[in-house]
């Protein structure tokens, strides 16, 4: 495998490449002596990474991997480290990671898997965190994934037993395994959905524009912008503009030696 620096250097794309994803990982397997609010008296088995569904912005196929698809599986059931170093191969080609809780959960989940293994940090990333987000900027009842795709009538997760689909993943069950990357997939599906309908909102969405600049919305990138009123801040005034797609507001500023407009 490259570097992770490596290759995202070789990358001829000029704007930001979004990462949709989405992990599953393992239980923490340990002793107790109970079987509430007790202590856990010696782990066993530490958590870790047993799948990761995803998807580039702009591609239509929701990609899965799991520890079966390599080999050594059948001999070593627990060895995570050929999955970890294809996750690591995917960061190294994301500008922007996209995920509900990636903040708190899939990004330092990642990170603790590739540092468990070695591996270089991979390049920078901006994360967009949409269950961060939801909470933040409105009232939904829930902001669980599944609760926002039906309010937002966008669809829903895929129904499964509940643990038993971990329990027969873990003791290599085949229809395990498929119900488990099914189910991976359809998170990155639907997260999706969720984080284009919630986009336009996102004030501090980073700007989609390549470095060069584009003359269109920062985030959709469409040209279908009407210019509406101004931006009021402590340094002055700036026309806004909103975008007749997605619906976002921006900010305008004419260049001048360019002859064109560049949005933020």
């Amino acid at each position: 495998m490259a570097h992770a620096n490596q290759t995202k250097s070789a990358r001829t794309e000029t704007a930001p490449r979004v990462l949709l994803y989405d992990l599953e990982t393992s239980p923490i397997i340990g002793y107790t002596w109970g079987t509430w609010e007790t202590d856990v008296i010696k782990i066993i088995q530490q958590r870790q990474i047993i799948s990761f569904a995803w998807k580039w912005l702009g591609e239509s196929k929701v990609n899965c991997l799991a520890l079966p698809d390599f080999p050594g599986y059948i001999e070593d059931k627990k060895n995570n480290r050929p999955l970890i170093m294809a996750l690591h191969k995917l960061f190294s080609q994301a500008d922007i990671v996209v995920g509900h809780n990636v903040k708190k959960f899939d990004d330092k989940r990642s990170m603790t898997d590739f540092i468990r293994h070695k591996l270089p940090p991979p390049p920078p990333h901006k994360q967009v965190d949409t269950l961060e987000f939801a909470r933040s900027k409105f009232d939904f009842t829930s902001n669980r994934l599944d609760d926002l795709g039906q309010f937002l009538e966008l669809g829903r997760k895929v129904k499964h037993p509940g643990f038993e689909m971990w329990e027969g993943c873990l003791a290599g069950e085949r229809e395990s395994w498929a119900l488990m990357r099914k189910y991976n997939k359809q998170d990155v599906a639907l997260l999706e959905k969720i984080y284009l309908r919630l986009r336009p909102y996102m004030m501090r969405h980073p700007n989609m524009s390549a470095p060069e600049g584009l003359e269109g919305c920062p985030v959709c990138k469409s040209k279908k912008l009407e210019r509406r009123g101004w931006n009021i801040s402590q340094k002055g005034k700036a026309p806004r503009f909103q975008c007749q797609d997605c619906g976002k507001w921006s900010s305008g500023s004419f260049i001048l030696k360019d002859r064109r407009w560049r949005f933020t």
